[in-house]
């Protein structure tokens, strides 16, 4: 892919189409999660623990007061933020979190809260993924509203993999919560004493991106697996994704994991990556400035500094591209912008929002 730099906007051509990356904001700590909000201007979380606004284009000084007691340290801090379908009318945001508690240690969290102007006002913890481990890895935190506005919220296996395949553990799986943080009605195993009600899926390793199919409307998202091994999924309930009895990947130390990459009982991934991009946030494009990628799902990539295309049909993979890649950036997260465009954060101390329209 060729790049051409104008000022604030780089251009690039790819096999679809030529576009524009734009420069929207920078400067930010390592940011994680990127939202839209009604009047036109978004919030950004970064991972040191602040929620940022972004108005008319430009990063506001001073950061969203009132968040709730959280830890970064290791993979966690700060990590996502929703908003609540009915935003508009509530002003009532999501947040997922790492939290520390002394002696007992750290886990993902989940508070609702109303934002008032540059406030979170009314903050209050609706999950909280037990038991806590002492690990600062693998926190997940990946978040995604249902069309029935069910709350789906990642939790990682915090870096203990077998947790994922302990359903009275919270780790290692996603969970399906109401908006008050109950388990949400037809949850898959309310009548399994044996699995935590809130459990949607289980068998997962750490989900970093997460997105609703614009058509079916299911949750699909990714993965990371160890050394080889991330993964695309449809979210379904009450599916086991494997963890760690299958995987294509391998331990760090090049130790063996599982020989097997199926099995009986478990749901094989959509797709996979071996070696590992280390995918991060992903949206379907679902906008009219590029007709050429209607439909695709756009993944980021952490390790390989890339965005991916990916064309899928019948729930199979048939075109994979990739895209940025002489940017040289860590993609965190992918967002389906209200104007059309994709838009993107990366991951350093000096963070930028992009978003990619079509080339002048």
């Amino acid at each position: 892919m060729a790049a051409v730099s104008h000022g604030a906007a780089q251009t690039f051509t790819s096999d679809k189409a030529t576009f524009q990356l734009e420069t929207i904001a920078e400067g930010l700590a390592h940011p994680w999660a990127l939202a839209f909000l009604p009047d036109g201007s978004q919030l950004v979380t970064e991972r040191n623990g602040q929620l940022r606004r972004i108005r008319d284009g430009k990063l506001q000084k001073s950061p969203i007061e009132g968040l709730p007691d959280l830890v970064v340290s290791g993979q966690g801090g700060l990590l996502d933020v929703i908003l609540h379908p009915d935003f508009e009318n509530n002003q009532t945001l999501f947040l997922s979190y790492a939290h520390n508690v002394s002696r007992e240690g750290m886990t993902t969290r989940v508070a609702r809260a109303n934002l008032q102007g540059d406030r979170l006002e009314d903050v209050e913890v609706i999950f909280e993924a037990m038991p806590r481990g002492d690990t600062s890895r693998h926190f997940a935190g990946r978040m995604e509203f249902d069309a029935e506005g069910y709350l789906y919220v990642a939790v990682g296996d915090r870096g203990e993999m077998d947790r994922a395949q302990r359903t009275d553990d919270d780790a290692g799986g996603v969970h399906r919560i109401t908006i008050e943080g109950d388990p949400a009605p037809g949850n898959p195993f309310l009548d399994d004493s044996a699995v935590n009600d809130s459990f949607f899926t289980y068998g997962n390793r750490n989900i970093q991106g997460m997105t609703i199919h614009p058509e079916t409307g299911e949750i699909w998202s990714n993965e990371h697996g160890p050394r080889g091994g991330d993964e695309i999924n449809i979210i379904r309930a009450g599916n086991n994704y494997g963890w760690p009895e299958v995987t294509y990947g391998i331990d760090y130390s090049g130790a063996t994991i599982s020989n097997k990459t199926t099995m009986e009982g478990v749901t094989d991934p959509l797709h996979y990556w071996d070696p590992s991009i280390a995918p991060s946030g992903m949206a379907f494009y679902t906008g009219d400035e590029f007709a050429q990628w209607q439909g695709d799902l756009f993944v980021g990539a952490l390790k390989m500094r890339k965005l991916v295309r990916l064309r899928i049909k019948d729930e199979k993979v048939t075109e994979e591209e990739d895209l940025l890649t002489d940017l040289g950036e860590r993609i965190r997260d992918v967002r389906m912008g209200p104007d059309g465009a994709l838009w993107l954060l990366t991951d350093s101390s000096d963070g930028k929002v992009y978003r990619i329209r079509p080339a002048k």
